[in-house]
């Protein structure tokens, strides 16, 4: 397989990206305090430890439930401590190198979700993720279907990971599978495990990949976005990083199986919590190599009109967006916009639709 046809790049989060020993080792021995059993030292704990998680929490306390377990897991992990997780080093410049040259990227871990969007954003890394998969316990059986979700094709994607199940989810999933060795699994036993390429120094996996660039071209990105308007006729507008901290309107990707409005009506639930009706088309924009968008890209972005009826206080944003506010037409002209959204918005006012 010609490593630079791949383009969709999933990483594991714990042992792989950052180190999280101190505080995954200090959690289990409070849950080893707590809950009885052997008492778990650091060499007991990377001699016995393996993924699915939930195997190994009933291999050592077979009598509790994994809820239980799953709570005193948090209860005793030291979110408090700067270091108790840590990025790795060189693994920011990784990210940099791997989102220029035209990848997506994921994380698959079984960490709880809570702590990998937590430590991702204390770490500056959370922009990098299109998508981030955490509390996968069972990443064999998960991972094949969130990528069908993402729209990743198994001959276009990798995974990398620092253990066995990591590689043993990757083969499940079809896709390439990298491992390399941490705290967690030493290289033998990660051989063992039959991974199409070990990297010792995973920081190399950008060059080992090469350039892909031509993928921003060859496969533009379906979006939807709507300007969704309250009964008085004021618009909702988003603001995010990713399009340089300016005004916009939420929207998103569409899936594999969806219809754009089916798309569209997701977007706007997931980005802001609202139900619309009187879905009315407006326009597509080609929006290629935009210069206000985070990275490089290239979007055939799909614009409409919706309606909300419900209070105006019933937005409630996702970590994809910072503010949101309801504006008049002139309001909006003079807020600092993204390109597209302002040609959106003209676009509706010449034809009465604002």
């Amino acid at each position: 397989m010609p490593l630079n046809t791949l383009r969709n790049i999933i990483f594991d989060w714990s042992g792989t990206l950052v180190d999280d020993m101190p505080g995954v080792l200090a959690a289990m021995k409070g849950v080893s305090a707590e809950l009885g059993g052997e008492p778990l030292t650091e060499e007991i704990f990377q001699q016995t430890f393996r993924l699915p998680l939930d195997d190994f929490f009933k291999e050592r306390w077979p009598d509790a439930s994994l809820g239980d377990l799953l709570f005193a897991y948090l209860k005793h992990f030291p979110s408090d401590d700067p270091s108790a997780v840590t990025l790795m080093e060189g693994r920011r410049e990784l990210l940099e190198k791997l989102v220029r040259s035209g990848r997506r990227l994921a994380i698959c871990s079984s960490a709880p979700r809570s702590h990998v969007e937590a430590q991702a954003e204390a770490m500056g890394v959370r922009e990098f993720f299109d998508e981030i998969w955490a509390g996968v316990l069972d990443k064999g059986s998960e991972l094949p279907r969130r990528m069908e979700a993402w729209g990743a094709l198994p001959g276009e994607t990798l995974y990398a990971g620092d253990m066995t199940h990591d590689i043993e989810a990757g083969k499940a999933a079809g896709v390439f599978s990298v491992a390399t060795p941490s705290r967690y699994e030493p290289v033998d036993s990660l051989l063992k495990a039959g991974p199409d390429l070990l990297l010792p120094d995973l920081n190399r996996l950008a060059d080992v990949l090469g350039d892909s660039r031509r993928f921003i071209d060859v496969f533009p990105v379906a979006t939807v976005g709507a300007l969704i308007v309250n009964d008085a006729g004021r618009m909702l507008l988003v603001r995010t990083h990713k399009w340089s901290d300016r005004w916009g309107i939420p929207g998103g990707k569409i899936q594999r199986g969806e219809t754009s409005e089916e798309a569209l009506r997701r977007e706007l639930r997931e980005e802001t919590g609202l139900e619309v009706n009187d879905v009315r088309f407006v326009l597509v924009q080609d929006c290629i190599e935009p210069p206000e968008f985070e990275r490089s890209a290239h979007f055939l972005l799909m614009n409409y009109t919706a309606r909300h009826d419900g209070p105006d206080e019933s937005v409630r944003l996702n970590d994809e967006a910072e503010e949101w506010q309801w504006v008049g037409l002139e309001e909006a002209r003079v807020m600092e916009l993204n390109a597209p959204t302002r040609l959106l918005i003209e676009a509706c006012a010449e034809k009465g639709m604002v």
